[in-house]
C-alpha cells in the first residue's frame, strides 16, 4: 500500500496491546516514521520500536502521563518538533481499577475520564493542525464493547468514558471532514492482551469465549488491521463510524 510511504503515524498507549500492534502494523504497511507513545512501561516501547524499525520504518518513542494536562501537553509539544502528522491513532485509555458505585472516588472517577476522554480531545486538538497542513489523513479513536453495554462489574465509568468517544468520533467526523480528516473509531469486545490479564479473570474470559460465536477472544491484530483499513484510502467514504469488533459476541 504505497499510500503510506513517507507518512508519519503518531499512536498513544502502543507499548502494548492494540497500541503497539497497530503501531507495527502501519509501520509493516510503509509509513515513513511511527511515533510511539508510552507512560510507564518502557521495555514496551522499546520492543515497539525495535519492531517498528525492522519493518523498515523509522520509530520515536515518547514518554507521557495522558491522565493528566501536563502530560498531554508534554506529548503535543514533542510530537510538533518531529514535523507532520498524517495519522493519530488515540489509543491510550484503562480502566483504572473495577469499582461499584459505592466504592467509587471522585479522584479515580476523574482519573479514568482524564485518561480515556480528555486527553483524546485535547491531543487531537493539538495535532489536527499538524494533519491538515500535512494534506490531511486520519484520525482513528479506540472505544470499547463497554460503550454499548455498559461494561462488566465495577467498570460503569470506564464504559461512559468510551461511549464519550463514541460521540466525540461522530462530531469530530463532521466538523473535520472540510479539513480532509477522516475520523472513525474501533470499538473492541474482549482482546487477549494484557488489559483483561489485569482486570478479567479466568473464568470470565472462558464464558466470553463460549458466547461468541466466533469461539475465541479477539487478538491485537484483530484490531489493528481494522485501524490500518480506517486510516487507509480503502475507507475513504466512511467517516463517524464505531466499528465494532467483537466476533459477534454483541449485535445490533
Amino acid at each position: 500500500m504505497n499510500e503510506f510511504k513517507g507518512k508519519t503515524a503518531l499512536v498513544t498507549g502502543a507499548s502494548r496491546g492494540i497500541g503497539a500492534a497497530a503501531a507495527v502494523a502501519l509501520a509493516a504497511q510503509g509509513c515513513g516514521r511511527v511515533i510511539v507513545h508510552y507512560n510507564s512501561y518502557p521495555e514496551g516501547a522499546e520492543q515497539a520500536l525495535n519492531a517498528i524499525r525492522a519493518a523498515g520504518a523509522e520509530g520515536v518513542a515518547i514518554q507521557a502521563d495522558l491522565s493528566t494536562m501536563e502530560g498531554t501537553r508534554k506529548l503535543a509539544g514533542e510530537v510538533a518538533g518531529l514535523g507532520g502528522i498524517h495519522y493519530l491513532i488515540n489509543n491510550a485509555g484503562s480502566l483504572i481499577r473495577r469499582a461499584t458505585l459505592d466504592q467509587h472516588s471522585e479522584e479515580l472517577f476523574d482519573t479514568v475520564m482524564n485518561l480515556n476522554v480528555k486527553s483524546l480531545w485535547f491531543l487531537t486538538q493539538a495535532i489536527v493542525p499538524a494533519i491538515e497542513a500535512a494534506g490531511g489523513g486520519a484520525v482513528v479513536n479506540v472505544s470499547s464493547i463497554a460503550a454499548r453495554n455498559g461494561g462488566g462489574p465495577g467498570a460503569t465509568i470506564y464504559a461512559a468514558a468510551k461511549a464519550a468517544v463514541s460521540a466525540i468520533t461522530k462530531g469530530l467526523a463532521k466538523e473535520l471532514a472540510p479539513k480532509n480528516i477522516r475520523v472513525n473509531a474501533v470499538s473492541p469486545g474482549t482482546v487477549d492482551n494484557h488489559f483483561h490479564e489485569m482486570f478479567s479473570t479466568k473464568a470470565v474470559l472462558e464464558g466470553v469465549v463460549k458466547a461468541t460465536p466466533a469461539g475465541r477472544l479477539a487478538t491485537n491484530e484483530d484490531i489493528s488491521d481494522c485501524i490500518v483499513f480506517l486510516c487507509s484510502s480503502r475507507s475513504s467514504y466512511i467517516l463517524g463510524q464505531t466499528i465494532e469488533i467483537n466476533g459477534g459476541f454483541y449485535m445490533v
